[in-house]
């Protein structure tokens, strides 16, 4: 059935999206800013990781939509049906 592909294409999608920012967070995370004066890190790895863990964020959110979008189907179908 497509509705319950396209569930599971959502949650895949969910899936690999939170992982994502997970990554992009940890990466986050352990960035030596020990002396704003200092230039210990490469702010082009910060940057990278911000907007990786921005993409992750919308990725998620887009995939949400498709898993709310296909369960609302789902539940029409089955109304329909019943």
């Amino acid at each position: 059935m497509e509705v319950n592909n396209s569930l599971n294409i959502g949650v895949q999608g969910f899936q690999q999206a939170t992982e994502r920012a997970s990554q992009a967070a940890h990466e986050i995370a352990t960035q030596n800013v020990s002396d704003a004066k200092v230039e210990s890190t490469n702010p082009d790895d910060l940057v990278r990781s911000l907007v990786d863990l921005k993409q992750a964020e919308i990725d998620a959110k887009a995939n949400a939509k498709v898993i709310e979008t296909a369960s609302d189907v789902l539940g029409s179908i089955l109304d329909v049906k019943a």
